[in-house]
């Protein structure tokens, strides 16, 4: 039996593969480390985040049908996600992503989320053809929705009638993909969370503070944004005012999926009815004890 979900995560879902060491890189660095292979995605990091806050998120991605592809849904799966609406292809491979992280952060990263940007529309056809929602009965709920989607896909998305009653939570990818998110800066219904970079990218400028960005999406139209800055301020900015605060300070053991898991917990508090100051806050310390290499709880 389908399982009824608290909330939709659309976007990708991959195999991370990440090399770390606790030295600091530079390009051509070759240093000891580790290197894992773990699911991954913007999707999927964040509805794994959404899981341990006892939310019950559905994926809506594309996934090869190749034995990567077998293994990541069983992995899914395991992990409490609804896959029942996972567009599955038997002609493109499972996606992946690659970086490397160092004592001073990410220093490289490749992103092959081809096989999602090739499927395109079909990942959303449980929205449409009555599963989940319908352009009569479009889906109402929460929906979390990463920038790995082509341009015209999100330009879709932005106008769509089904997703005109969601409320839509949005994150670019990365900040290469950060202006993809464009179509959604004067969206009637979407949040923005966006680092202090793609903030600028969105914004055609430099900001040096999460409180001169987030004011600065405002300005351009935007309905809601949630900036971050790393391990300095975060900022929550609406037409009723900017909130701000400040992370606490944690020994950084891994950086890939941090801004996953602030937005997922920042979901997750709201949610469960915490006011915006709370919400922030519980969202900075999910982030924090996730990049300091425990889990968020």
């Amino acid at each position: 039996m389908t399982q009824e979900p608290d909330i939709l995560c659309i976007g990708s879902v991959l195999w991370d593969v990440i090399g770390r060491s606790p030295s600091h890189m530079r390009q051509g660095s070759d240093v000891p480390g580790r290197i894992t292979r773990l699911p991954g995605g913007v999707a999927l990091n964040i509805a794994m985040t959404l899981v341990r806050f006892r939310l019950r998120p559905a994926l809506l991605t594309a996934i090869g049908q190749d034995e990567e592809g077998h293994e990541l849904v069983r992995a899914c799966r395991d992990l409490g996600l609804i896959t029942d609406h996972v567009y599955r292809s038997t002609d493109l491979p499972t996606d992946t992503y690659m970086a490397v992280e160092g004592a001073n952060g990410v220093i490289a990263a490749i992103a092959d989320a081809h096989s999602l940007e090739a499927a395109g529309g079909k990942i959303l056809r449980a929205l449409s053809d009555g599963t989940l929602g319908s352009d009569l009965h479009p889906y109402d709920g929460l929906i979390a929705l990463d920038g790995n989607l082509t341009q015209r896909l999100l330009e879709q998305i932005a106008r769509s009638p089904l997703f005109a009653r969601a409320d839509l939570r949005v994150a670019p990818a990365s900040p290469g993909k950060a202006e993809r998110l464009s179509p959604f800066l004067t969206h009637s219904r979407a949040t923005l969370y966006v680092n202090l970079e793609e903030a600028g990218l969105l914004c055609q400028t430099e900001f040096d503070s999460s409180e001169a960005a987030a004011r600065g999406l405002l300005e351009r139209g935007a309905l809601r944004a949630l900036v971050t800055d790393g391990g300095n301020s975060a900022s929550d900015a609406t037409p009723d005012g900017i909130l701000t605060q400040t992370p606490p300070s944690v020994l950084v053991t891994r950086v890939t999926g941090a801004g996953d898991t602030f937005m997922a917990g920042h979901i997750a508090a709201e949610a469960a009815g915490a006011d915006r100051d709370a919400a922030l806050t519980r969202a900075l310390k999910a982030a924090a004890t996730y990049v300091s290499g425990e889990h968020a709880t």
